[in-house]
């Protein structure tokens, strides 16, 4: 961690600006921008420049995208194997909508790549339209949203619709004209993959609804939903079991959940014989005990029933406990899962994930 003294504020926001060629003259409008930076081991670092005017100074925040995250397959995501089985089936049908959901920044988008990477075969034409294109997928149709030429995803996903695609990815449904676009995209024989910004897997289709797609629309089209977080993931090069403290014992205590879901898969009814693992911290993680990081999800599958109870306006809630009964694990479930065999902490479940 470096401190930069203040004075030097407005020289590096301008030579960021540089690098990412935005206008350096431009100081009361927002900028989005992105350069390239190869690091010691002679990997490309992409970074996304966001530069926004605050009431003192301009702000700059800056994204790191890794030439590794090209290489993500499903494999690597982190998914249980019955989660793994559900998420390739439902890919691979022929018509339909899948729908990643999380906040920003929590791997949506790497997680579509690595179903586009499945997807993508020489008889199949696969269209996209994203803001911004994250990466660049060989044989993949992949559009840029532009909002000073008026290319909104709504424009462009009209378009995409009359170029007689198989598979169409939306980047974010954010308005009722993209829903009601993706929606009926779905209903005529394409697969549709896109994000939305919700909580949970169920409150998506309460959102669905905001967005003003009607509920049949939405029973009838949308197949999976998958809610993810990510979570630091333990070093393995100084992974360690370690006793749980009293004060994780009393916070477990302190939610009922938590508790229940330790015990079922710890096979334990005695919390304070849980084994839990950390980092000790090396050179490998730079000591901080984390090293790459590891998704947390849920994968709600589109039953009879979940449809029934989306035709009959249940919330979100309610459809989150019809999926709980009809096999889905929650979020929480697979993070607790995670800590079980040592993948990363109960700390970082409880960070991200709230039930």
């Amino acid at each position: 961690m470096v401190e930069i003294p203040f004075e030097n504020h407005e020289a590096i926001i301008t030579r960021l600006k540089v690098l990412s060629r935005l206008a350096t003259d431009e100081h009361r409008a927002t900028q989005d921008g992105k350069m390239v930076y190869k690091d010691h081991w002679g990997e490309n670092i992409e970074i996304r420049l966001s530069v926004i005017p605050t009431t003192h100074k301009e702000k700059a925040v800056m994204r790191l995208l890794s030439d590794k995250s090209r290489r993500f397959s499903m494999a690597d995501l982190g998914l249980q194997p019955e989660d793994f089985k559900k998420m390739s089936e439902m890919i691979h049908r022929p018509w339909g909508m899948i729908l990643v959901t999380g906040p920003t920044g929590c791997g949506k988008t790497t997680t579509l790549y690595s179903v586009l990477k499945v997807l993508n075969q020489r008889d199949v034409n696969i269209t996209t339209i994203e803001d911004p294109v994250e990466y660049d997928i060989e044989g993949v149709n992949q559009i840029q949203v532009n909002e000073r030429t008026n290319l909104t995803f709504a424009k462009g996903l009209r378009s995409i619709v009359r170029q007689d695609p198989d598979i169409m990815m939306v980047g974010e449904i954010r308005d009722p004209e993209t829903a009601s676009i993706a929606v009926n995209a779905a209903m005529t024989g394409h697969l549709v993959l896109s994000t939305l910004h919700t909580n949970d897997a169920a409150t998506a289709f309460p959102r669905l609804t905001e967005m003003e797609v009607e509920n049949f629309l939405t029973a009838s089209t949308v197949n999976l939903v998958m809610a993810q977080r990510l979570v630091r993931r333990i070093c393995m090069s100084c992974i360690q079991s370690v006793e749980m403290t009293e004060l994780e014992e009393q916070f477990i205590e302190g939610m009922p959940k938590v508790k229940e879901y330790l015990e079922e898969l710890g096979k334990k009814k005695d919390i304070s014989k849980f084994k839990l693992y950390k980092g000790k911290g090396c050179n490998v993680c730079n000591h901080t005990g984390y090293h790459g990081r590891i998704g947390v999800f849920e994968m709600l599958v589109v039953t009879d029933a979940i449809r029934e109870a989306i035709m009959q306006e249940k919330n979100a809630d309610e459809i989150h406990d019809i999926a709980i009964a009809e096999g889905m694990t929650s979020m929480l479930h697979d993070g607790l899962s995670k800590v079980i065999v040592g993948q990363t902490t109960l700390e970082e479940i409880m960070r991200v994930v709230r039930e």
